[in-house]
């Protein structure tokens, strides 16, 4: 049987109202016992591409168990609806919370960062002061040796100076004493000696001596 010829046929059996009884001169021929057979329920819109078509009578019950089908599938196609857009939703809240977490890692790397950067300066920043302040320190240390060299090396000239001046002092007051002595031994020769007749013309010139250096 053709396509042409099934098509006849549902025309035929749909004219008749699913019955296979001839009704008002109408007649439906017999199905060919060798050709698939594709029982529907006439209620609905027909597939044509099962076989040959048979129309039956749906009960309520069936139509009932049909109608919770469904409604089961449509539950079931909204609970798969629903699932899958939780689960899309949790994937986006979850990229969303992985997005705000690498965000906040990157931000927190930046501060680190930042903050190394800063402590690298300040610590540069107070090397340098202690740098200088040491600098400062061992200038005032070195100005304050120098001040006290100087004062050391004036301290020894003027104690040399001293000492010189008062060993000069004890020289001159030896040579006076010499001297004071050597006059006093060359009169008391004179008092005693002077008009001794050998001793006259020494006394002459002693007495002449004395008298220079007065």
């Amino acid at each position: 049987m053709n396509k042409n010829k099934n098509i006849a046929v549902l025309v035929l059996v749909l004219a008749a109202g699913c019955s296979s009884t001839p009704q008002d001169g109408a007649y439906v021929p017999p199905m060919d016992p060798k050709r698939k057979v594709s029982e529907q329920d006439c209620s609905k819109p027909v597939d044509t591409g099962g076989g040959n078509l048979m129309c039956r009578e749906v009960s309520a019950a069936e139509r009932e168990a049909e109608r919770r089908r469904m409604e089961e599938e449509e539950r079931q196609r909204r609970l798969a609806a629903e699932r899958k857009a939780r689960e899309e939703e949790e994937a986006r809240q979850a990229k969303l919370r992985r997005e705000a977490e690498e965000r906040e890692a990157r931000a927190r790397a930046e501060r680190e960062r930042l903050a190394a950067l800063a402590a690298a300066e300040a610590a540069r920043k107070a090397k340098l002061a202690e740098d200088e302040r040491l600098a400062a320190e061992a200038k005032a240390r070195a100005e304050r040796e120098r001040l006290e060299r100087e004062a050391a090396e004036l301290r020894a000239r003027q104690l040399a100076e001293q000492e010189a001046r008062e060993a000069a002092e004890r020289e001159r007051q030896r040579l006076e004493h010499e001297w004071l002595a050597g006059r006093a031994m060359l009169e008391n020769f004179i008092a005693t000696y002077g008009n001794v007749g050998k001793f006259k013309s020494v006394s002459g010139q002693i007495n002449t001596f004395l008298d220079k250096t007065r």
